[in-house]
């Protein structure tokens, strides 16, 4: 009789399938499944042949190739194909086994299955898988979250196949209830968008406005990965600029300027705004993308709307620095910014969340690891109650050590008409939180003027609301709507 598997996994497109192969090289025994068959079969012929993977031709024979209690990944697309396969393993599964997805699921859905799935006996993980293709085969980042109880039985695998840090650790640990995995993964890629973001305002100042190119600009990147700045993303920076087409020439400077995306960023944006939390970069660039892609809109813009041409006058070499510095503090706003959100959804809806162990779930695997997610981790150890990174000795430091670099670089593109709206949005968001005064005084009267919304006084205790009949013709009923 033939052993039966540790896991299952349904779904073979390439994050699929390179999971697949990471946890048969770790030794465990996973059987597969696909919709469409004939990619169980290529896969096994393929890929997967004389290796420890059982294939199957149907749900059933899947879920009967398991030990129990049976675990069994779904790696298909969000949305309605996720309630449909999770309807179709249900009247097939005993009680106690685990339904895991590995999708970019959106948190609310995770919420609501893990607690049907529950409810008909059965445990659920709705977990973030982040690295890409190469991360899935080598070594991913894994947020798992949802039915506590399922933990002990998918930690051994999750934590065998997660990437692994310095001194071993493994980039997965639980984060919390319900659907908190999935959301620290959408904050994840919330971060992502805003790194890319901002890498990519950098690259064209420098194109732009310091006229340098891609080989000048893959030689900086270079030397910017070897210093604080290092991570993931300036690492595949560096590597693009330096990439050839068949030509000889950078094979950058050939792609179409619209970016895609899948939603994920968008999600934060909304959690954010549902829970009152200035994500101000991320939603920079969750609206960049958006521009970009009104390219055709844009061509005909530039032909009508005027603005300066930009010319760079001064040492180039100390402005190159400047950028970097700018990069630096936005990229640590980006991350405070991502983990306010963090601590504002772990209190709405009740999950106990570890900063800390997040960031170094961070520090390897993920598209976001970098060189500074130790510090995080630091940060939250030195004070688990700290409200903002920014008010963290490190980040603080480094933040007003950046401040001259990064003012100049928001006033060069501004005056230079280059669009920077993460890097300028970013330091908004730092004169904004630094500002022991700013001018809600002024829009809370405007509220109160024509809507009644009412106010509180300066010089009364905080809790005490005021309404004033601004015109004279008002009356004294105020409005009972106060949302701070």
């Amino acid at each position: 009789m033939n052993k039966l598997s540790d896991i299952g996994l349904i779904g073979l497109a390439v994050m699929g399938e390179n999971l697949v192969l990471n946890m048969e090289s770790k030794g465990f025994q996973v059987s597969v499944y696909n919709r469409s068959t004939k990619k169980v079969d290529d896969f096994l012929g393929g890929r997967a042949k004389g290796k420890n993977i059982t294939g199957t031709h149907s749900v059933e024979e899947l879920v009967g190739s398991l030990a129990q209690p049976r675990k069994i990944m779904l790696m298909i697309k969000a949305g309605s194909a996720v309630d449909e396969m999770i309807e179709t393993l249900l009247p097939l599964l005993s009680p106690g086994d685990i339904i895991i997805d590995g999708g970019n699921t959106h948190f609310p859905d995770t919420n609501r299955r893990t607690a049907m799935v529950e409810k008909k006996g059965f445990l659920y993980i709705g977990t973030g898988v982040s690295g890409g293709e190469e991360g899935a085969l080598l070594g991913p980042s894994i947020m798992p979250g949802g039915s506590k109880e399922a933990w002990p039985y998918v930690k051994p695998i999750f934590q065998a196949i997660a990437a692994k840090v310095e001194d071993g650790s493994p980039c997965c640990d639980w984060v919390g209830e319900n659907g908190a995995g999935h959301f620290v993964k959408m904050v994840h890629n919330g971060i992502e968008y805003g790194d890319m973001q901002l890498i990519t305002e950098a690259y064209q100042i420098m194109r732009d406005l310091l006229h340098l190119t891609a080989d000048e600009m893959h030689a900086i990147f270079r030397e910017w990965n070897e210093g604080e700045l290092n991570s993931y993303l300036i690492e595949i920076t560096r590597d693009i600029l330096g990439f050839k087409d068949t030509d000889g020439k950078p094979l950058v400077d050939k792609i179409l300027d619209t970016a895609g995306q899948k939603g994920t960023g968008k999600w934060t944006g909304i959690a954010a705004l549902d829970l009152g939390i200035p994500l101000t970069l991320i939603g920079e660039a969750v609206f960049s993308r958006c521009l970009s892609a009104v390219k055709d809109e844009r061509v005909q813009a530039s032909g009508i709307l005027k603005g300066p041409v930009p010319v760079f006058t001064g040492d180039k070499a100390g402005f190159i620095n400047d950028i970097r510095d700018a990069l630096y503090a936005s990229k640590m706003v980006s991350y405070a910014q991502g983990y306010a959100l963090m601590k504002a959804a772990a209190e709405e809806y009740k999950w106990k969340l570890n900063y800390g162990g997040i960031a170094l779930m961070w520090r390897g695997g993920c598209i976001i690891r970098s060189a500074f997610l130790g510090k995080i981790k630091e940060a939250f150890d030195n004070n688990p109650s700290i409200t903002n990174l920014l008010l963290d000795p490190f980040f603080n430091g480094k933040v007003e050590k950046a401040q001259g670099g990064w003012r100049r670089v928001v006033s060069a593109a501004v005056t230079n008409g280059i669009p920077v709206p993460a890097i300028s949005s970013a330091l908004g968001y730092y004169d904004g939180y630094r500002c022991e005064k700013l001018p809600a005084n002024l829009l809370q009267a405007q509220r109160d003027y024509f809507g009644a919304h009412t106010y509180e006084r300066t010089d009364k205790p905080r809790g005490e609301f005021f309404h004033t009949n601004w015109t004279g013709r008002g009356g004294t009923t105020a409005s009972t709507t106060y949302n701070v």
